[in-house]
Parts: structure tokens; C-alpha cells; sequence
């Protein structure tokens, strides 16, 4: 295919290596993609025809208002009764819409998921799950087209439990589902045509992938080793032009290098707070003057008023500890502290602790809010919040040290301090 073939002028199969077309479907007014993903030119569902010698194999469907344009790309190429296998990578609506007519018209076809997909197909084809028969697979396991093989790596949470890839050994070509995916939609189809989508590329990246960076990092372990010619992932363009480069971009995304910068046993605290009058900055830098007593532990401290939520994300991925303040206006955090909270849905943030902290003039509810947050985001909170009416006194600026002195103790390992000491009761 070159640079002036425009798949929106005709529904046919577009051939991309020898026998293996692309018959999915475009959608370009697509803005918002599951509440969460924004997409200035819409995004693509790519659905994929392999043909071999004994029969043919179809990768994904598309969104069902879509399957129209898919089945009219399918039979430009093949018969039904030559499709042999079909292969959900991912079982969510917009890759399987078209499956149900699919499989009324193709019934001889062998439906191959993920073994963790068993639950999901159910739910997805409820009145009529039973009538479909289907194979479930793992890493290592093949499908014979003849003389086209399809291999199986299972690769879960990238983004949901069932996912896999499917790579077809004689070609080099990787089926990723929505691993190395995006949403952008370019009538030219392959990364050497479209337009610049490296910013839709990690922009993806950030938004499904990064809570599962350990995930990936195994699925890396698998896909490197293969000899990979292209990439065929779900949405967005088909990588046909060194598509090792998105491999290690992912790599690149999924490595941290704060062990690197800051050496290997040093651990790293940061502390956020927002302040009405003060009184919560001024516990904010005592609990980082106490916390950065503590041999091996770095501390940062930031005021949410001076600063952009999104710019904090990277720095609160790296960090080993996580302490939030803020004072209690009309029995509730402030929205930038909430803000913040929100944003850690994209993050992994497992195994770090948590803490809160803040001046009130009344209730002081905020801390207690924050914390359950907190543990609602699966962090550990090794210490209660801390709390103090109005100006805080000599004796509670103390406190706010030995709060941060005990946090610090507890992320470098001091099991004595692990103890919960409710400093609120001070009051």
C-alpha cells in the first residue's frame, strides 16, 4: 500500500503482508472514548483476515454500528465457509460488536479466547452464549492455517484480565489487541503514511496501560524475542515501519529511573498540601522537617496552589510515600487535593503509604476523607491522620515532626514505628 491509498473511498480488504489484510472500520468523529480517553480525530477498530492454505483466520470484529463496513471488507476477500478460526484478543464491545452475526454466518468457525476470557464471552452474548462453542488458549499454544501458524501470548491487565496477543510465526506480524494501540484515526493507515501520532501514542500509553506497568514489563519479556516485521494492534495505525521502536518506547514508559537518580536504598517521600491561612503549610513543613531527619529518606514538599495536577503524576508514580494535606472548608478537603486524588486512578500504587494531615476550624472531617480515599486506592496508611484546631501550638508543630519522623521511619523500614498513634486526639 502506498501514501494515496485512502481507506475511506471503498470497503475493501487491505492487504498488508502476504495473505493478512486489514478489514476493520474507521471512525473518525469520535471524541471521547469510554468517558475517560479524548481523541481529537476519532480512532480506528481494526479487525484482521489471515488467509492460509487449509482456511482463514479473522482477529477481532469491530463496534457492532461498524460490522456493516467490516463484513462487506471480510467477504471482498473470503468465503465464510473458508473461515477456519476466529480470535478474540480482548473481549470489549467496540473489538467483538460484530462477532455475533459473524459467527451466524461463519457457524463451522472455532472461536479461540483467553482462558480468562471464559466469563466475559457469557456476559457478552448472554441470551445465546450457549450456543456458541469456543477453545480458550495460553502462552504457547498454535493454530494451523496450513501453512500459516497463529501463536498465543497471553498477556492479562493489559487492559483487562482476558487480554492476548496473537502472533503469526511465517510473517513476523503481532496481532497486540490494544497493547501498542492508540486512538487516531488516519485514512492511510500505516505509521510510515498517517500523521504525527506520537502524542496519541503515549497519551494511550498513560491512560490504559500505565496502571498495569508491571504487566507490561512481562508481556515485554515475550514480544522482544520475537522477530517482528509489523504490529497490528486494535486501534490506531498498523506499525509497519520499525515497530521494534514502539516496543521500546513502551519499555521506555514502563521504567523508573528515580532508584537511578536517587541511588537504590534512598526512598522518596512527597508531601502535598493546600493552605487557607497557613496553619496547614506550616504542619506541612514541620512533618517534612521531621520526615527528612530520617537517614535514607528524601523528602518534597509542594503547594497545590502553585502547581499543575497533571505535572505531579509522574513524580507521585516514582515516589515510595505519599502524605496530603489540607484544611477543612465547609466539612469537606479542598477540590485540589481531590483533583490529585482522582488522578491516581492511572497509577500503580501498590505497596506505597499514605498518609494525611490538616488545620481545622470546626470539624475537621478532610483528613479523615482523605484517608479513606487513601485506602480505598489500596494505599498503606501506617500512621492516623493528623489533625489540629486553628494556629497549631509549639507543642503541635512537635507533633507535626514526629508525624513525619515516624512516616519516614516506617518507609525506611523501622518497624517500631509502624505503630498507630492517633495525633488528632490531641485535640
Amino acid at each position: 500500500m502506498n501514501a494515496e491509498v485512502d481507506v475511506m473511498r471503498h470497503r475493501d480488504a487491505v492487504e498488508f503482508a502476504d495473505g493478512v489484510f486489514w478489514i476493520g472500520a474507521l471512525d473518525p468523529h469520535l471524541r471521547s472514548f469510554d468517558i475517560i480517553l479524548r481523541s481529537a480525530n476519532g480512532t480506528s477498530y481494526n479487525a484482521y483476515l489471515v488467509r492460509g492454505s487449509t482456511g482463514a483466520a479473522i482477529i477481532d470484529t469491530v463496534k457492532e454500528r461498524f460490522s456493516e463496513e467490516f463484513f462487506a471488507r471480510l467477504e471482498s476477500e473470503v468465503d465464510y465457509r473458508d473461515i477456519k478460526a476466529i480470535v478474540l484478543n480482548h473481549l470489549e464491545p467496540d473489538h467483538t460488536g460484530a462477532l455475533p452475526e459473524l459467527m451466524q454466518r461463519a457457524p463451522q468457525a472455532k472461536l479461540y479466547i483467553s482462558q480468562r476470557a471464559t466469563s466475559m464471552l457469557k456476559a457478552l452474548l448472554k441470551p445465546s452464549a450457549g450456543d456458541f462453542a469456543y477453545t480458550t488458549v495460553n502462552t504457547g499454544a498454535r493454530v494451523s492455517l496450513g501453512d500459516r501458524t497463529l501463536r498465543f501470548l497471553h498477556t492479562p491487565f493489559l487492559h483487562w484480565p482476558d487480554t492476548q496477543c496473537t502472533y503469526l510465526e511465517e510473517a513476523g506480524v503481532l496481532f497486540s489487541g490494544d497493547v501498542f494501540g492508540c486512538h487516531f484515526c488516519d485514512k492511510r493507515l500505516f505509521n510510515d503514511c498517517v500523521g504525527d501520532f506520537r502524542f496519541s501514542f503515549d497519551y494511550y500509553y498513560a491512560h490504559i496501560m500505565r496502571p498495569f506497568k508491571s504487566h507490561v514489563m512481562d508481556a515485554l519479556q515475550m514480544i522482544e524475542p520475537l522477530q517482528l516485521r509489523q504490529i497490528a494492534p486494535a486501534h490506531g495505525p498498523i506499525l509497519r515501519e520499525r515497530p521494534r521502536r514502539y516496543v521500546t518506547r513502551y519499555r521506555e514508559l514502563s521504567t523508573s529511573n528515580l532508584a537511578d537518580r536517587l541511588g537504590n536504598e534512598e526512598r522518596s517521600l512527597v508531601i502535598f498540601y493546600m493552605s487557607a491561612y497557613g496553619n496547614t503549610a506550616r504542619m506541612a513543613e514541620e512533618i517534612a522537617q521531621g520526615a527528612g531527619g530520617v537517614a535514607g529518606v528524601r523528602v518534597s514538599l509542594y503547594d497545590l496552589e502553585g502547581g499543575e495536577i497533571d505535572s505531579f503524576v509522574d513524580l507521585i508514580e516514582e515516589a515510595d510515600a505519599l502524605l496530603f494535606g489540607s484544611p477543612t472548608i465547609n466539612g469537606d478537603a479542598v477540590k485540589p487535593v481531590w483533583d490529585l486524588l482522582s488522578s491516581l486512578a492511572v497509577v500503580d500504587l501498590k505497596g506505597k503509604l499514605g498518609g494525611a494531615f490538616g488545620s481545622y476550624g470546626w470539624s475537621g472531617e478532610a483528613v479523615r476523607m482523605i484517608e479513606d480515599r487513601m485506602r480505598g486506592l489500596k494505599l498503606q496508611i501506617p500512621q492516623a491522620g493528623l489533625r489540629i484546631k486553628l494556629i497549631p501550638t509549639q507543642d503541635e508543630l512537635e507533633a507535626c515532626r514526629s508525624y513525619g519522623r515516624d512516616v519516614a521511619a516506617a518507609l525506611s523500614g523501622d518497624t517500631d514505628a509502624n505503630r498507630i498513634i492517633d495525633f488528632a486526639d490531641l485535640n
